[in-house]
């Protein structure tokens, strides 16, 4: 099956910041279930410069991070994720889907197989902070997570002239 991609601008809500950047999500990314995903997946974000790994699911309440991009790779059952906030885009994910989320994109799972599972990580192996939906929103979060730098490489294809990084350094450029 051919590798397609979305791409949801998401604006600020007042309460979730979102990102100036897009989330991009890459269907059919791969085509491994199971364990041998999650290892290949794991390995291929950490050659690319995306570490701090973790495996397991997505919160199921609204949260964000302000400090760090975050690469969601699927290699286990499915889940109806809303991004953007409790207004935002639903969208659903199943094994060979990866979903790069810049800082301050809201997320969470709405419902989900009792299977499913993603392998995370976040560029230069970052510590993520967790801001949930009812917490109050951090002064200067909008330029906080406008401010955090393009990774060098995409977590999945890692040249740095395409993919997500060349789409996010374009509307860098552009929006200066």
């Amino acid at each position: 099956m051919e590798i397609t991609f979305e791409i949801y601008n998401l604006s600020d809500d007042g309460t979730i910041p979102n990102s100036k950047y897009p989330v991009i999500v890459y269907h059919h990314a791969f085509t491994m279930e199971g364990k041998p995903a999650a290892d290949f997946l794991e390995t291929r974000f950490a050659e690319n410069g995306w570490s701090n790994a973790f495996r397991w699911r997505v919160y199921d309440y609204h949260h964000y991070h302000t400090n760090t991009h975050e690469v969601l790779g699927v290699y286990a059952g499915n889940a109806l994720l809303q991004l953007g906030g409790p207004n935002g885009e639903k969208l659903h994910v199943r094994p060979g889907d990866v979903i790069v989320l810049p800082a301050g994109t809201g997320h969470i799972s709405l419902s989900r197989s009792d299977d499913f599972a993603v392998v995370g990580a976040y560029p230069d192996g970052a510590e993520p902070d967790l801001i949930k939906l009812g917490d109050k929103r951090p002064d200067g979060v909008r330029e906080k997570v406008d401010g955090i730098p393009v990774p060098d490489h995409d977590p999945l294809y890692g040249d740095a002239s395409g993919g997500m990084v060349g789409s996010w350094n374009e509307r860098g450029a552009r929006d200066g």
